[in-house]
């Protein structure tokens, strides 16, 4: 089956249809990974956004039912160049199309995805469709692509009840309990603390601090998600409320949360940091890591108070900040996933710390 990709600046790529058929609307975006397809598909920040992996060749390795970040699919629509229509994997359970399918995802496939990279490069992040109607025109389409918004989209991403995830085993975090505020959280994350020994509470982004406070956690953690940061108003009030209780770790939105709530100011990028290989330098230890990232804002340079928060990570690839520290309470964040394990385990120190600095809270 034919199927279009349109961009609001009226660019048309052909190609083939697969997953499910229709028409749908989003954010166009890249991901410049050559693993991790499966990690993307189900992160919820990709909610409300069409994504394009650069990688040449996506499903060789089919769908499994381990590396799933949360429960479904959450992009709006999937962009390759080629399908692996035969994967090949002792984990694999289905096919990416069989997947696709059977959750309602629509996907192109055969076009040039490097072309479509360079123009979203050039012109920053478009909205845009994709349809598998074969009498296709861009004028039917044009008024529904330039008026598509991403609205809230954490509400729709973030649990709607707390769920408790005990500890599997012991590890140097056993006896810990973390709560962790769900802005769009990936289950990764989770595991990390898991595995460390910590019991986590997951709790609804809009959750009032003192219900957070009152199951008394040694610590608390700010998720990764979807959207604008200065959308997420509750969240940024909750912070401030919670800012010198408890120590805090914050993750990419958490981070731009976190920045906001001590008065700094966020902008968007002109096309994101999205993909498992982005260079990022760790300033006190003086040293670079591979990282994972999925975020299309960041944090203003001019806008950070030297007073209160200092820079501990910048991106070495356009130098905007990857992390802060926080001189004057328990506070350390930063804008790239240390669970995603791109490395493959570069930047996993980082929960270690936030054990470490949960144990001198606690023992202040």
């Amino acid at each position: 089956m034919k199927a279009f990709l349109a961009l609001e600046d009226g660019t048309i790529f052909e190609g083939n249809a697969f997953g499910t058929s229709g028409d749908i609307y989003g954010e166009v975006v890249f991901n410049t990974g050559m693993t991790g397809y499966q990690e993307v598909l189900t992160d919820p920040s990709y909610c409300g956004q069409i994504v394009t992996m650069t990688y040449p060749l996506i499903g060789n390795y089919g769908i499994n039912i381990d590396d799933m970040e949360s429960i479904k699919p959450q992009v709006k629509g999937f962009v390759i160049r080629e399908l692996c229509k035969t994967p090949s994997n002792w984990r694999s359970i289905e096919n990416l199309n069989e997947y696709l399918v059977r959750n309602n995802i629509i996907g192109i496939e055969g076009i040039d995805t490097r072309a479509l990279t360079r123009i979203i490069r050039d012109n920053g992040t478009m909205k845009g469709v994709i349809t598998t109607d074969e009498t296709f025109d861009f004028s039917k389409h044009e008024k529904a692509i330039k008026s598509y918004e991403i609205i809230r989209p954490v509400d729709i991403v973030t649990t709607k009840e707390l769920i408790i995830q005990k500890a599997s085993s012991k590890g140097i975090g056993n006896g810990l309990k973390v709560a962790m505020i769900d802005l769009g959280l990936k289950r990764n994350i989770v595991r990390s603390l898991n595995k460390r020994g910590m019991d986590v509470y997951i709790f609804p982004a809009s959750t009032p601090a003192a219900h957070i406070l009152a199951i008394n956690p040694d610590g608390i953690m700010l998720s990764n998600g979807p959207g604008d940061p200065k959308d997420c108003v509750e969240a940024i009030n909750t912070i401030k409320e919670l800012s010198g209780v408890k120590p805090i770790f914050g993750i990419c939105l958490g981070h731009q949360l976190t920045a906001l709530a001590f008065g700094a100011d966020t902008k968007r990028l002109k096309y994101g940091h999205r993909g498992c290989n982005h260079p990022v330098k760790d300033l006190i230890k003086d040293k670079t890591y591979i990282t994972s990232q999925n975020h299309g804002y960041t944090i203003v340079d001019e806008s950070v108070n030297s007073e209160t928060m200092e820079v501990s990570h910048i991106n070495m690839n356009d130098g905007t900040i990857e992390g802060i520290r926080y001189k004057n309470v328990p506070i350390f964040t930063v804008q790239f996933h240390p669970e995603a394990a791109p490395g493959p385990a570069d930047t996993g120190y980082l929960f270690d710390e936030f054990v470490e600095l949960m144990r001198r809270f606690k023992n202040a």
